[in-house]
């Protein structure tokens, strides 16, 4: 009996090592997932939300090179970066319901189109479909110290928020504007 007791936890013992050192984790994404969130504090929901893969930068030059001008970008890696407005914001012109939106970006060398979209679920920037643009803003490109990874930030100061993105030495400032007068006009 003892033998068979013995004879059974050693066979358990190695299928369980077999089972914990057979699976592999070489095939890491290298462009990680991350969420950046907007709150006004720990303890209330947040305002905006953002889901997006960060690419790291692999060329001397990322905007130009790594990720052509002119053209429409995932603003992130992998699939599209999904915002998601808990509340009414004002984007450019045109307030925006809550909801989820995918953020597609066509980067230019001095200024950027950040483009809301409403086809979400979306791998990269392969199904972007201009007529599902929820709003268009440009905004101008800064240049600031390098940033070796993708970020996605925010900077707020009374009624003014900025979504930060930031990668190698180009910053572009999203403005939002949030504020209780906005629920009233949807």
């Amino acid at each position: 009996m003892k033998k068979i007791y013995f004879t059974a936890v050693c066979f358990m013992a190695l299928f369980y090592t077999q089972l914990v050192t057979s699976q592999k984790f070489d095939q890491l994404d290298k462009n990680p997932t991350d969420i950046s969130y907007l709150r006004q504090n720990k303890l209330e929901k947040p305002l905006v939300k953002v889901v997006y893969g960060r690419p790291q930068k692999t060329t001397n030059q990322v905007f130009g090179e790594q990720v052509p001008y002119g053209k429409i970008w995932r603003t992130g890696a992998n699939e599209a970066t999904e915002v998601k407005f808990y509340t009414a914001i004002k984007f450019g012109n045109k307030v925006i319901k809550p909801g989820t939106y995918i953020l597609h970006t066509i980067p230019g060398e001095k200024e950027w189109t950040i483009i809301l979209n409403s086809n979400t679920d979306t791998w990269g920037s392969f199904f972007y479909d201009q007529s599902k643009d929820v709003a268009r803003i440009k905004v101008p490109v800064k240049k600031m110290e390098p940033l070796e990874v993708f970020s996605i930030g925010f900077k707020q100061s009374y009624d003014n928020t900025i979504m930060v993105l930031a990668w190698d030495t180009t910053r572009v400032d999203i403005p939002l504007k949030m504020n209780t007068e906005l629920l009233a006009k949807i």
